[in-house]
């Protein structure tokens, strides 16, 4: 093989002024835009890296802004909760003491009402019992009632201690011998001997009629009052019956 010198030279040449203006013209420009380039992004990036802190920063400020409304949130919501309590309880209580007031009128209005029953019951059979008693009255022997009554009237007087008895007959004392209807002059006199034996002296007696004791002979007098007759009877049971009724 033959080398030519010659032409290995030039082309060493080309080559080499190749190279140079290589390097001269495209490297170099290259080179500078890349270190930009290179220079751009670090910049970038530490633009990047600044915007990621204050990112981080935001955030933890966001984070603590949130947990201040958090806590914010948390007590607003005890603080209503608490209101609806006290409003609950308030409402609650209205409610017990309206239902109480109502309980209260509701037994008010259940008492008169059983007592206006009561008193309608008694006044019923109050009447009842003086129209059977009247209408007895009209089937009995009227002597020997007064006789009856009489014997109970005196009874009754002689049932008080001797002292009573004489003490009341002193003085003159002056009686009401009360009778549902009047007296005949002979029924009086017969009242005025047994009730002076009784008595143990000589009252002055006074004969009154009173048809509202049916049948009966009472006595009556500044410091005695002997009842003996139907309508106190019946005014007697009819106090006891409502007695029973109350309890």
């Amino acid at each position: 093989m033959r080398i030519d010198w010659w032409t290995l030279g030039i082309q060493t040449v080309n080559v080499l002024i190749l190279v140079w203006l290589l390097a001269r013209f495209f490297w170099q420009p290259l080179a500078a835009m890349i270190e930009t380039r290179r220079k751009a992004a670090a910049g970038a990036l530490a633009e990047a890296e600044a915007a990621r802190s204050e990112a981080r920063s935001a955030l933890a400020e966001i984070e603590t802004t949130r947990a201040g409304f958090a806590e914010e949130r948390a007590r607003i919501v005890a603080e209503a909760q608490a209101a609806a309590d006290k409003v609950r309880a308030g409402v609650l209580a209205k409610a017990e003491a309206e239902a109480e007031d109502l309980r209260d009128t509701a037994r008010a209005e259940i008492e008169k009402e059983t007592e206006a029953n009561r008193e309608n019951w008694a006044e019923q059979a109050s009447r009842l019992a003086v129209d059977i008693a009247r209408r007895l009255v009209a089937r009995l022997d009227d002597k020997a009632l007064q006789e009856a009554f009489l014997d109970s009237l005196v009874a009754e007087i002689g049932r008080l201690p001797d002292h009573a008895r004489h003490s009341l007959a002193r003085d003159g004392a002056t009686f009401d011998a009360v009778s549902a209807s009047p007296l005949a002059d002979g029924d009086r006199e017969r009242v005025r001997t047994r009730l002076a034996d009784a008595l143990g002296g000589s009252p002055k007696l006074d004969f009154k009629a009173d048809p509202k004791l049916i049948a009966g002979l009472e006595l009556h007098g500044s410091h005695i009052l002997v009842t003996n007759s139907w309508r106190a009877d019946l005014d007697r049971i009819l106090t006891e019956l409502s007695h029973d009724v109350r309890d």
